[in-house]
C-alpha cells in the first residue's frame, strides 16, 4: 500500500480511538495485520501521531489550561491542585514505561495479546458500568491527591496493548467513585504529559534515522498522519463527553468485545 494512504488511514485510526476506551495502540497493531504494512517501520510514526491528537485536547480545553496557568501564577489552590493531580497521575506510568520498555516493546508485536485484552477489557467496562454508582461532577482541581495517584496507577495497566490508556484511567476513576464527566476529562488532561513524554522519547531514540531519512517512513508521512490525527481527534473529543454522559461506556465495551473476537478469527482462520 502507498505510504501516503497508509499514513492517512493510520491518522484516522489514531484520532478515532485515542480518547475513547478502545485502545488506539491496539487498533494500530491490528491495522498492521489488516492493511499488511510492516509495523516495525511505522513504530515511530504510530507514537508520534499521538501528540497531535493530544494537542486537540489543548485546543478544545484552552480556556481551562489558560485559567489553570493564570491561577497557578496567582497561587490559587484549585489551579495548583489541578497541576499536582495531573503530574502525580502521570508519574507511575512514566516509571513503568522506563523500567519495562523491552517487555512492553515485545507485547507491541503480538496482535493476539491485543485481541484478548480488548475482549477482557470490554467485559470489565460492562461490569464497572453495572456495579459502580455515578457521583456528582467535580473539576479535576477539586480531586484529592490520593485519588489522582490511584488513577495514575490504574493507567499503568495500559502498557498492555489493547487495554487502552483512556479506558484504564476512566474505569479506574469510575471505580474510585468519580463522575463520568470527571473521569473522561481527567483522562484527557492526563494524556497531555503522557503522550508528550512518549513522543519525545521516540523521537530521541530514533533521531539518527529520522534525520538521515533512511527509513521508509519519514517526516512527510508523519506530517500527514499528524494533521489527520489532530482533525479527527478534535471531532471525537468534542462529542465524547456528551455521548458518555447520556449513554455511558457500554457501547464501547460491546465494540471492544466484537472487534477482539473478529480479530482472533482473522488471525487464526483467515
Amino acid at each position: 500500500m502507498d505510504t501516503t494512504i497508509t499514513a492517512i488511514l493510520l491518522g484516522i485510526v489514531e484520532g478515532l480511538t485515542e480518547f475513547i476506551p478502545v485502545s488506539s495502540t491496539g487498533h494500530l497493531i491490528l491495522a498492521s495485520e489488516l492493511f499488511g504494512y510492516d509495523a516495525k517501520q511505522w513504530e515511530v510514526f504510530n507514537v508520534v501521531i499521538q501528540l497531535p491528537a493530544v494537542m486537540a485536547v489543548v485546543v478544545l480545553y484552552w480556556r481551562t489550561f489558560a485559567d489553570v496557568a493564570l491561577g497557578a501564577l496567582r497561587r490559587e489552590r484549585e489551579s495548583l491542585a489541578f497541576i499536582r493531580n495531573v503530574l502525580a497521575a502521570f508519574i507511575p506510568a512514566a516509571i513503568v514505561g522506563v523500567l519495562f520498555k523491552s517487555k512492553i516493546d515485545g507485547l507491541l508485536e503480538n496482535p493476539v495479546v491485543v485481541c484478548f485484552a480488548l475482549i477482557v477489557g470490554g467485559f470489565v467496562i460492562l461490569a464497572v458500568e453495572r456495579l459502580v454508582s455515578h457521583q456528582t461532577y467535580r473539576p479535576v482541581g477539586q480531586m484529592p491527591l490520593s485519588q489522582a495517584i490511584k488513577i495514575g496507577m490504574m493507567q499503568c495497566i495500559a502498557v498492555i496493548p489493547g487495554v487502552s490508556r483512556s479506558g484504564a484511567t476512566i474505569m479506574g476513576a469510575l471505580t474510585l467513585g468519580e463522575n463520568r464527566r470527571t473521569a473522561a476529562e481527567f483522562s484527557f488532561f492526563l494524556a497531555v504529559p503522557t503522550m508528550f513524554g512518549a513522543t519525545v522519547k521516540q523521537l530521541w531514540d530514533h533521531r539518527s534515522e529520522l534525520a538521515a531519512g533512511t527509513g521508509q517512513v519519514g517526516f512527510t508521512e508523519i506530517a500527514i498522519g499528524s494533521v489527520v490525527s489532530f482533525v479527527v481527534s478534535l471531532i471525537v473529543i468534542k462529542f465524547f463527553i456528551g455521548f458518555v454522559s447520556k449513554s455511558g461506556f457500554a457501547p464501547f465495551a460491546i465494540y471492544r468485545i466484537v472487534i477482539g473476537a473478529l480479530g482472533l478469527v482473522w488471525l487464526f482462520w483467515v
